[in-house]
């Protein structure tokens, strides 16, 4: 039988703020573990949690890039479940009311260039990291990343193959460091990808089961987690069994997915509005302030560049991709 695969992308891109989503710790990388903390992050009875504003921008600035529609009127909520580096025991983000919605960006797919649609963008805080130190009895737990302000974009199940998947990566990255809200650094876990991917009757309009695809730290294990677990399901389902709704991790070293956890759904969580946070109510006008702050994007700097120095789509396209590079580019003409 012959399968459509039906691909959507959550991505975690973490925001360039100085100080933390909704306390005044640093957000720097690599430092002294649980050295940028304080008793919010650490989650002790008392403590109340104060909105960054540098971060709510930051996150309008990109919906603006990705053509979303901003909500005036945002409320945070209380996402629950357990794990040891998150201490409160749950974890601060957007369900109901998130900040950008039904945004676009441009691919380039096999068929030539295409939309793929964002259903949300919303901000959210980031959990700790549990440390794994060979030859030792446990884990250990760093909280210096918990609370650094997350921006997690979520698309639309519009992506068909691994190509277009790490099309859509790359575009997405480029457009946030552009508009530097984020480093998009893969190996430090500042811009993390979950494809959810699952298979169908070619031609058949209900959805399979999905499956969540975690642990890839580059465009690469991108590829190959998405075509592994292509061909993995397509035997599953060849010799009649039957797709669980699970999180799979990339295993680098076996070149295959493995099994993390069944996959949860929205009700799991147990998803109600934070009482500590009032909604946060974005007027037209600062919205509008925001967007004046939207500079150039890669795409209309490409086609700037091929109709102003006569270049080709590919020599543009790699003059682009940087930020930096088209900048020195366009200063060396000048001269």
């Amino acid at each position: 039988m012959i399968y459509e695969v039906v691909i959507g992308v959550e991505v975690h891109a973490q925001l360039r703020t100085k100080s933390k989503l909704f306390c005044g710790c640093g957000t720097m990388f690599g430092l002294t573990a649980n050295s940028q903390t304080c008793p919010l992050c650490l989650g002790l009875p008392g403590t109340l949690p104060v909105v960054n504003q540098a971060a709510v921008e930051m996150a309008v600035r990109a919906g603006l890039a990705l053509n979303c529609t901003i909500a005036s009127n945002n409320l945070f909520a209380r996402k629950n479940y357990f794990y040891p580096d998150l201490p409160k025991g749950y974890q601060i983000s957007q369900y109901e009311a998130p900040i950008c919605e039904h945004g676009w960006i441009e691919i380039a797919a096999s068929e030539g260039k295409r939309r793929v649609r964002i259903r949300r963008a919303h901000l959210e805080e980031d959990a700790g990291k549990s440390v794994h130190v060979a030859g030792m009895n446990g884990s250990r737990v760093d909280l210096n990343r918990a609370g650094t302000p997350l921006l997690e974009i979520v698309t639309e199940p519009d992506l068909r193959s691994a190509d277009e998947v790490v099309a859509y990566l790359k575009g997405l990255r480029d457009v946030l460091m552009y508009l530097e809200v984020c480093d998009g650094n893969m190996e430090e876990g500042s811009f993390r990808c979950e494809p959810n991917l699952s298979l169908r009757p070619l031609g058949q309009k209900e959805f399979g089961t999905k499956v969540e695809l975690k642990n890839i730290n580059s465009f690469k294990f991108v590829k190959d987690a998405i075509e592994y677990e292509i061909k993995r399901q397509t035997k599953v389902l060849n010799e009649g069994g039957k797709i669980n709704q699970e999180t799979r991790l990339w295993n680098l070293d076996r070149g295959e997915t493995a099994v993390m956890r069944s996959k949860e759904e929205a009700h799991d969580y147990r998803y109600f509005p934070d009482p500590d946070l009032v909604p946060l109510k974005l007027e037209k006008e600062w919205i509008e302030s925001c967007r004046k702050h939207v500079t150039e994007l890669p795409a209309a700097r490409m086609k700037r560049f091929v109709s102003e120095f006569t270049l080709s789509e590919y020599d543009a396209g790699v003059l682009t991709a940087s930020k930096a590079v088209a900048d020195y580019f366009e200063s060396c003409v000048k001269l």
